[in-house]
């Protein structure tokens, strides 16, 4: 595919995965030599848009691509291998670990170097995209830098016990669950899981969860020599200011901007609102909270 820049102009792009495509769309700016941004997804089956067939509608990777865009950054957002445009690229999604994620990615990311303008690709990892980032910038030569979006400051196994204990609902399951995370954090599977469970933790998914129970942000977040844009929300309900906290203490050069009312998908919420913050998962016409993009810019366009 030929790799062109056209003003405001959305083009999907392909790049060879290990049995078929991988599929991203790029969205560009006015200036062929103006920065690129490589959008990396979250958890579970999260499309290149930041919607999810769980309930999400939010567009929030669509709406940064579109916001980006209007300030002449261009963006390739990314679906991973094995889901939706990129479905052809592994037989069997749940055979895929954490490091082939990153693999992906700085494919993406030599393909986008070498075809563009562009000298290096910056990442910006959305949620566990976060952990792809910082996983493929150990590796990586042609990084511009990491903006880190909500991204755990601690082993997702940790991420994952909070979350679950947070909710009073879950306290029958929690001695079952909590038996299950400490085996994968020891890299042995659970042939038996209760069927609420079933969602988290079935034994299909259970080899992924293994290789990123084992990914420390704070460890790698130290190996990255280049400038790191930590942005977290405040009213994030999946990942809490504490790990943000966590990963600048890490890194003490990295920016971090923490902003009041922003949730999980970058969607402003009245503090402390729960139904409300919940509510905004699914609505693609609210808009990307005020500061997101501002943050980004100031970071990727000094």
């Amino acid at each position: 595919m030929v790799f062109s820049i056209h003003s405001m102009a959305e083009q999907v792009l392909q790049i060879p995965g290990p049995e078929g495509p991988l599929q991203g769309t790029l969205v560009s700016g006015a200036e062929p030599s103006a920065p690129m941004v490589l959008i990396i997804p979250g958890s579970g089956p999260t499309n290149r848009d930041g919607n999810s067939p769980l309930g999400i509608r939010a567009a929030p990777y669509r709406l940064l691509a579109q916001e980006l865009a209007a300030r002449d950054i261009h963006s390739v957002r990314i679906d991973k291998r094995g889901m939706f445009g990129s479905r052809a690229a592994i037989t069997d999604p749940d055979q895929v670990r954490m490091q082939d994620y990153a693999y992906d990615v700085g494919a993406w990311v030599e393909y986008l170097a070498d075809r563009g303008s562009q000298r290096c690709i910056w990442l910006l990892g959305h949620s566990e995209g976060g952990l792809v980032a910082l996983q493929t910038a150990q590796h990586s030569t042609r990084l511009c830098g990491l903006i880190l979006v909500a991204t755990p400051g601690r082993p997702l196994a940790s991420v994952l016990r909070d979350q679950l204990e947070s909710n009073p609902a879950n306290q029958p399951l929690m001695p079952e669950a909590l038996n299950i995370i400490s085996a994968l954090e020891q890299g042995k599977t659970v042939a038996e899981v209760s069927a609420p469970l079933e969602p988290l933790f079935r034994p299909q998914v259970q080899g992924y969860l293994i290789s990123i129970f084992q990914v420390d942000p704070v460890q790698l977040i130290k190996n990255v020599n280049g400038p790191v844009l930590i942005l977290q929300g405040t009213d994030d309900l999946q990942v809490h200011t504490e790990d943000a906290r966590a990963l600048s203490k890490a890194k003490p050069d990295a920016i971090v901007k923490v902003l009041p009312r922003v949730n999980h998908v970058l969607k402003e919420v009245p503090e402390g609102d729960t139904q409300a913050n919940l509510r905004s998962y699914a609505q693609r016409d609210l808009p990307l909270a005020q500061g997101v993009v501002e943050a980004i810019v100031a970071v990727v366009k000094p």
